[in-house]
């Protein structure tokens, strides 16, 4: 789910489940597909690089038999005979709000504090003595500008960003 770009080196024996959209290198490998729907045709919860919680409203519906991502998963718990305990984007909002208290608040003025695990790394870090420099300009790991993400690379009109005007490596 969400892994379009870091499939991970798997046994050919492995059965793959791809959800998700655009159908990139992870549908490709599926035995699998369950079509979820695109951030623009979902309402959902993320965070920001800040850390705040921002929510989005359905923009649009998704087509064909795609479907948001919770009511996927509710469904196949249902399949499996271990229902999740939710019906509503509400009830999923409220699960989330359970095991983690910071997500109800989507005024975008909570922000999450780092975990323990991640603030300890942080604090072990000890920078080498003395550090090299480099007299080589920093280069962007980005090699193609134009098709970054899933959504990019399905676009025609970012194809053609890239015929007129090259990758931008």
């Amino acid at each position: 789910m969400g892994a379009d770009d870091a499939i991970p080196a798997l046994s050919p024996e492995a059965f793959v489940i791809y959800q998700g959209h655009h159908g990139d290198a992870g549908a490709h490998r599926a035995d699998l597909i369950l079509p979820g729907a695109a951030y623009t045709e979902k309402t959902a919860t993320y965070v920001n690089t800040e850390g705040r919680v921002q929510r989005t409203a359905r923009a649009l519906d998704a087509p064909g038999d795609a479907r948001e991502d919770w009511t996927i998963l509710v469904a196949l718990s249902k399949v499996l005979g271990m229902p999740l305990p939710y019906e509503s984007i509400a009830g999923v909002r409220e699960r989330m709000s359970d095991i983690a208290p910071f997500l109800a608040d989507a005024s975008g003025a909570a922000v999450e504090a780092s975990s323990p695990a991640i603030a300890s790394a942080s604090l072990e870090f000890v920078p080498p003595s003395k550090p090299e420099l480099s007299p080589s300009p920093m280069v962007s790991a980005v090699t193609n500008f134009y098709m970054t993400d899933v959504v990019s690379r399905a676009s025609a009109t970012m194809a053609k960003c890239v015929e007129a005007f090259g990758t931008r490596a």
